[in-house]
């Protein structure tokens, strides 16, 4: 027996299909939307249909924006010289929050994983290496430390190699707040192999 009508149980699916949102989150929203006023659900729907109809990689960088060139790429103060080779969107915008990057970056969208029958050429690899023709000093390889994470890089790392670009990872250890007893043996060595001068 079905517990609501047709457009309702249509609503929670689609809902569901989303990343991130199972069944429970699903039902919450759908009746949340359901409830909104009329406006309201216009501009979310307009929104979501102007973003898709929009949005698209930006010429150089590759990530999302609603420009030809998006907002880091097109600001000159920013070191052009310096790439940060990022796997998503989302570690762009974790990087930006800090405020304490000044160079440019490079989503690759996604990492390569034989498992899940992604190659290097499923990648913006080819794009990243088109990129360092210009005059580049250093790439930043900011993957995941994941197996995926951990190929990409060394990928990249023997890629860049030959050409005389620096190329560093950036070091991966110990969260802030994190007890050492509970953090395993790769993420200290990371830790360690990371360190600083005080």
């Amino acid at each position: 027996m079905e517990l609501y009508s047709g457009h309702i149980n249509k609503l929670i699916e689609e809902l569901a299909g989303l990343p991130g949102i199972g069944s429970k989150s699903a039902q919450r929203l759908a009746f949340h939307l359901i409830n909104m006023p009329q406006t309201r659900v216009e501009r979310l729907a307009n929104a979501i249909l102007d973003a898709k109809a929009n949005v698209r990689y930006c010429k150089e960088c590759y990530t999302l924006t609603d420009h030809e060139i998006c907002p880091v790429c097109a600001n000159e103060k920013r070191d052009h010289g310096t790439i940060m080779v990022v796997e998503n969107a989302r570690d762009l915008a974790a990087y930006e929050k800090t405020g304490k990057y000044e160079g440019v970056y490079h989503v690759l969208h996604g990492a390569i994983s034989p498992m899940l029958g992604i190659g290097p050429n499923d990648i913006k690899l080819k794009e990243l290496m088109q990129r360092l023709e210009g005059d580049v000093n250093e790439v930043i390889i900011a993957t995941n430390s994941s197996l995926e994470g951990e190929t990409t890089a060394m990928y990249i790392s023997k890629l860049i190699k030959p050409t005389g670009i620096r190329v560093t990872r950036i070091a991966s250890g110990v969260p802030v707040g994190g007890d050492l007893e509970y953090i395993d043996e790769v993420t200290l060595l990371r830790a360690l192999e990371g360190r600083v001068e005080l």
